[in-house]
C-alpha cells in the first residue's frame, strides 16, 4: 500500500529499513512541486528513494515558507544559536519522538526515515523531523429516506459514510484532522479538530464529550504527506468514532470551520479520493466495520 506504513513490530531504525524496499516508496512528497510554491523537488527515481542506496547526484534545494518566521507553533533554523533540538525525546513540551522508531540525525538535521523526498528544510512544517497530527474518522451508516440500511449489490456488505472536509489549501477532501499542540493529548486534539472544522457552535457539547470519550486506534505512524521533506514530515494517530446509529454527531448540522472550504457525509468506497494517506486509514475503518468497499 503505496503511502501509508503499519507501525506494528517496528521498533528501531534498521527495522523500518528492512520492511521498507519493494514495499513503500514516497508517493505523495517525491517528484513534483511543492504546494504553495513554485519551488521543485530534486528529482528521485524509485531506486534512490532510500538513504542505504547511493546518490551521488542528489542536491535537493532547501525551502523554509515563509509563514514560519517567528511563529509560536515553529521551530527555529538548526543553524540558530537558540535552537537545541532534543532529537528522539520529549523537548519541554514539544515531542520530538517519532512513532516509527528512532531516525538519524545528520549535521544536526533529522533525517527522514523513508528516504529521499527531494526537498530540503521544513517546508510548510513547523517542526524539524516529526510533526504530529490528530485525525478523527467519524462514521455512521448509510440509510435510504426511510432510514432503512443502504446495501451494495455487488459486496452485500452495509454503505459506510465518512465526515469529511475540503481543504482549503489544496481543495482536496480530507479527514478533519490537524496538528497536536504542544503538550496536549491526542484525545483532546481530536475532539478539538473534529468541532472546529465540522460542526457548529450550537451543536450538543455534552453529547459530542461522551462521543470523543470511546473511540478505536486504528492507525499511529508516518503519513505520506505532500509537505513532507528530508528532514521534516507528517506523522498521526488516527481514531475511528463511529455513530453506529447515527443518532450522536448523525443527526447534528456540519459546518465548516475557518479551515474547511465545505464539509459533508461521504459515500466510502474504493474510488474515494482523499488527501495524503487518507484513504489508506479509511480503509483500515472499512475494514475494521466490515463495510462496503
Amino acid at each position: 500500500m503505496a503511502g501509508f506504513i503499519t507501525t506494528r513490530a517496528i521498533s528501531s531504525t534498521p527495522a523500518v529499513m528492512a520492511m521498507i524496499p519493494g514495499i513503500y516508496k514516497h508517493h505523495r512528497c517525491r517528484n513534483n512541486v511543492y504546494p504553495r510554491c513554485d519551488v521543485r523537488r530534486y528529482p528521485v527515481p524509485d531506486e534512490s528513494v532510500f538513504w542505504s542506496q547511493p546518490y551521488p547526484d542528489y542536491q535537493p534545494p532547501l525551502y523554509e515558507a515563509a509563514v514560519l518566521k517567528d511563529k509560536e507553533w515553529a521551530d527555529l533554523d538548526v543553524d540558530d544559536p537558540a535552537f537545541v533540538g532534543k532529537w528522539n525525546q520529549l523537548d519541554g513540551v514539544v515531542n520530538r519522538v517519532s512513532f516509527v522508531g528512532e531516525y538519524e540525525v545528520r549535521d544536526g538535521f533529522p533525517m527522514n526515515m523513508f528516504g529521499r523526498t527531494g526537498l530540503r528544510g521544513r517546508g510548510l512544517l513547523g517542526r524539524w523531523g516529526p510533526n504530529h497530527a490528530a485525525d478523527p474518522v467519524v462514521t455512521k451508516w448509510k440509510v435510504d429516506q426511510d432510514g432503512k440500511p443502504v446495501v451494495s449489490e455487488t459486496s452485500g456488505r452495509r454503505l459506510l459514510q465518512m465526515c469529511a472536509i475540503e481543504r482549503h489549501d489544496c481543495g482536496e477532501w480530507a479527514i478533519p484532522g490537524g496538528m497536536v499542540d504542544p503538550g496536549e493529548k491526542v484525545s483532546a486534539t481530536l475532539k478539538r479538530e473534529f468541532m472546529e472544522e465540522a460542526l457548529s457552535s450550537s451543536s450538543d457539547t455534552e453529547e459530542i464529550e461522551r462521543f470523543f470519550s470511546g473511540g478505536k486506534e486504528i492507525y499511529k505512524g508516518y503519513v505520506d504527506d505532500p509537505r513532507n521533506t528530508d528532514n521534516a514530515w507528517m506523522e498521526t494517530v488516527a481514531v475511528n468514532f463511529h455513530d453506529e446509529d447515527g443518532s450522536i454527531v448523525g443527526r447534528f448540522n456540519l459546518h465548516a470551520g475557518d479551515d474547511a472550504a465545505k464539509v459533508k457525509w461521504m459515500d466510502v468506497d474504493s474510488g474515494v479520493k482523499l488527501y495524503a494517506s487518507h484513504a489508506n486509514i479509511v480503509r483500515r475503518v472499512v475494514d475494521a466495520l466490515d463495510a462496503h468497499w
